[in-house]
C-alpha cells in the first residue's frame, strides 16, 4: 500500500466526527488536509491544515474552491443534508439539498477537481447502510446513499485511472445522535449494538481506518466499502 505522505487531501464535509477522525489519521500519516465546508470557520482542522468554503448545492463555490485550492491528490467526501420523515410530508427544497449533498454536489466536485488530479488520484464518496436495509421514514436517504454507490461505480470507470470507491457506514457514535438526549441516545446505541453480529455500534476510529485503505490500496476502485458491523446482512 502507498503511504499518504506529502499527498495533498480535501475533505469535504469534514466537520463531523468521522471527519475530523479522517482527517486526524491521513494527517498523521503525512498528508496536507483541507477541510471544506458551507461554514469554513467553525470547521476543526489537524494542526497544519487549512479549511476552505464548498456548498454542494452552488456550483460556482465548488468552483472557486478548485480555482483556489488547486490540483489535490485524493478527494473524501462526508457531506449530509438529511430529508428524513414520511413521504406524504416531505419538503421538494430539502429533498433536493439531500441529494445535492449526496449526489449532484459530488458530480460537481468531480467536474471541477478530477481535471487536475493526478493519475494516481482518489476519490471517496460516501453512502451509508440505509442504502441496503431501507426503513420507513428514510426514503430520501436510501436513495442518496444508494445513488452515491453507484455514482462512485460510474466514476470509476469514467476518470480511470483515478480511482474511486464509496464507503458504507453503520451506525457510528460519532456525535449525530447526541441531540437525542444521553439516556435516549444510549438506549437507541444499545439497540443498534444488539442488533449487529459484532456486538457493538462503529467508531469513528473504525470509519478512518477503511477510508485510509480506500487512499492507499492502489488496486482498490468501482466498490462499496462496508463497515457496518455486519448490520447489511444481520
Amino acid at each position: 500500500m502507498s503511504s499518504l505522505d506529502t499527498r495533498r487531501v480535501l475533505l469535504v464535509g469534514g466537520a463531523s466526527g468521522i471527519g475530523r477522525e479522517i482527517g486526524k489519521a491521513a494527517a498523521a500519516q503525512g498528508a496536507e488536509v483541507i477541510v471544506a465546508g458551507r461554514h469554513p470557520e467553525v470547521v476543526t482542522v489537524p494542526e497544519g491544515g487549512t479549511a476552505i468554503a464548498i456548498d454542494l448545492g452552488d456550483e460556482e463555490s465548488i468552483r472557486r474552491a478548485a480555482a483556489q485550492v488547486g490540483a489535490v491528490d485524493c478527494l473524501v467526501v462526508l457531506a449530509a443534508d438529511h430529508a428524513n420523515g414520511p413521504v406524504e410530508s416531505l419538503d421538494a427544497d430539502r429533498v433536493r439539498r439531500a441529494l445535492d449533498a449526496k449526489v449532484i454536489g459530488p458530480i460537481l466536485l468531480a467536474k471541477h477537481f478530477a481535471p487536475a488530479m493526478p493519475k494516481n488520484g482518489v476519490i471517496v464518496l460516501f453512502s451509508g447502510v440505509v442504502s441496503s436495509r431501507p426503513s420507513a421514514d428514510l426514503v430520501v436517504m436510501a436513495t442518496g446513499n444508494r445513488a452515491a454507490e453507484g455514482l462512485a461505480d460510474a466514476l470509476a470507470v469514467e476518470l480511470a485511472p483515478i480511482r474511486v470507491v464509496s464507503v458504507s457506514p453503520g451506525i457510528v457514535d460519532s456525535g449525530a445522535y447526541d441531540s437525542m438526549g444521553e439516556n435516549a441516545k444510549r438506549r437507541y446505541l444499545d439497540a443498534a449494538a444488539s442488533s449487529n453480529p459484532v456486538g457493538r455500534v462503529g467508531s469513528p476510529g473504525d470509519i478512518a481506518q477503511v477510508v485510509l485503505l480506500a487512499l492507499t490500496n492502489p488496486f482498490l476502485t468501482g466498490t462499496t466499502l462496508h463497515v457496518d458491523g455486519g448490520r447489511r446482512v444481520a
